[in-house]
């Protein structure tokens, strides 16, 4: 799984709260870290799901 942060990201910090191992905001906006994400797919989802400006892309592999 791939997951990338779009331009609409407006840094509000849903995916930190949701899936605080993968995801943290830096300067206004979310970075994930992708060493993290194997483990940790179900919450990336549901960060993804809950994203208000639907910023967060995830592709699979």
């Amino acid at each position: 799984m791939h997951i990338s942060i779009s331009n609409n990201c407006i840094g509000c910090g849903a995916c930190s709260t949701i899936s605080p191992e993968v995801f943290e905001i830096y300067k206004d906006t979310a970075i994930a870290d992708a060493e993290k994400v194997y483990g940790n797919e179900e919450s990336c989802i549901d960060a993804a799901i809950n994203c208000p400006v639907n910023a967060i892309n995830i592709e699979e592999y």
